[in-house]
């Protein structure tokens, strides 16, 4: 990712989140369909946005070592995925500066939009999530 608003400890934990939120299957997972792009694209200029990811990034890496002991990145998906519950939840353990349910909303609807998006915004790489679908773009 170019220019990314990301420090390299906060890329790695966007993945890990992302990928739990559509993971691989026979098909790719979000972070090789581009959604870490996608999501820097789109929040590129924009601080206020930016601040909030760079805080619920940190947030979930902060709630893996409350809840198990472990960055989320060094957990499995079991636990990432018990992590990412208990953000979703806002059952949390660490001290958020804002409310972790609204970061695990917007995460999810960034990823979601990333995957599906038209490619030309960053993400669903090779149109792979369209073809999934079976929609055939025409030119």
């Amino acid at each position: 990712m170019n220019q990314s608003p990301f420090t390299e400890d906060q890329i790695l934990i966007l993945r890990a989140v992302v990928d739990r939120i559509i993971p691989e299957d026979d098909i790719p997972g979000a972070w090789n369909a581009g959604v870490g792009t996608y999501i820097s694209r789109l929040i590129a200029g924009d601080s206020e946005a930016i601040q909030r990811y760079q805080l619920g990034l940190v947030g979930c890496d902060l709630e893996a070592m409350a809840f198990l002991g472990n960055s989320l990145v060094c957990l499995g998906a079991a636990d990432q995925d018990a992590i990412l519950s208990r953000v979703e939840s806002g059952r949390i353990l660490a001290e958020w500066t804002f409310d972790p349910k609204s970061f695990f909303r917007m995460i999810v609807n960034h990823t979601m939009e990333g995957f599906y998006a038209d490619p030309g915004n960053g993400g669903n790489l090779d149109e792979v999530a369209w073809k999934m679908i079976g929609f055939e773009v025409t030119a």
